[in-house]
């Protein structure tokens, strides 16, 4: 494991030979097991709300559920640097609600927290960096602005589309952020963010020329064999694995062979 990174750390590893990677996350268990892998670093995501909670879409996260799930991972994982999204409209409502939202995510355990979008919020960024909170912006499929994009599609397929996301991203990066995330691009256009900018960015359906890769936990492990958009590589038969040993278990209270001897108390 070894000291836990920082954002400078992160920013070093722009061009370099040492890749970026980062695992979504939202609960103390899994926390508690990342943090005994290599892995760089753990982003709390709005995600949670469909993984962890079944809603439809991440707009159904607020604010006390993002700090409530940061605390769990901060507790799993004090060595590893967290992020924490920021999540549905809590940086749409002016300079003091979204501060109290940093504030929350901060004090909840995380070392930075992550923005979707740029249009509008770049004087909000800047000033959260000035405040001395790290920021990660997030461009490309930004899932909280799912209904206006009509779904979960890839962004910027045409050529004034990919402009305007190189332009977005160089403007976060002047604003401050540490690092992008870009989430569903053409990996053409990942590679031109990615030399275009001097702040790491980290892939999700974005192809190889990213300086880093980020997969959520649950999705890499194949818990849901169901979902498997074209980005996702399943690194273990999750539901498999864990079915079968919750079968097992039924089978054995069955037979009578759980709980044994050495299993009992006197």
């Amino acid at each position: 494991m070894g000291k836990p990174l920082n954002v400078l750390d992160l920013k070093a590893m722009k061009g370099g030979n040492r890749r970026i990677s980062m695992v979504t996350c939202y609960d103390f268990w899994s926390a508690q097991l990342l943090n005994r892998s290599d892995v760089d670093a753990l982003l709390v995501g709005d995600s949670l709300a469909m993984v962890m909670h079944g809603f439809d879409s991440t707009v159904h996260a607020d604010v006390e559920l993002m700090a409530l799930h940061t605390r769990a991972v901060a507790r799993g994982a004090p060595d590893k640097f967290i992020v924490g999204d920021m999540p549905f409209l809590s940086v749409r409502k002016g300079l003091e609600p979204a501060m109290d939202a940093v504030q929350a995510l901060m004090q909840a355990g995380a070392n930075a927290i992550k923005i979707e979008g740029e249009a509008g919020q770049l004087d909000l960024v800047a000033h959260i960096v000035e405040s001395g909170v790290p920021v990660m912006g997030h461009l490309g499929l930004t899932p909280q602005a799912v209904h206006g994009f009509g779904g979960h599609k890839v962004q910027g397929r045409d050529e004034a589309a990919a402009r305007a996301l190189v332009e977005s991203a160089r403007r976060l990066a002047d604003a401050g952020c540490f690092a992008l995330v870009l989430e569903c691009v053409p990996a053409r256009l990942a590679a031109c963010v990615t030399a275009a900018i001097d702040v790491p960015t980290i892939g999700i359906g974005a192809g190889v020329a990213t300086d880093g890769q980020v997969l959520v936990l649950q999705d890499m492990l194949g818990t849901n064999p169901e979902f498997k958009p074209k980005f996702l590589r399943h690194y273990a038969d999750g539901f498999g694995t864990i079915r079968d040993a919750v079968d097992r278990f039924h089978a054995d209270v069955q037979s009578g062979a759980f709980p044994a001897r050495e299993e009992s108390y006197a």
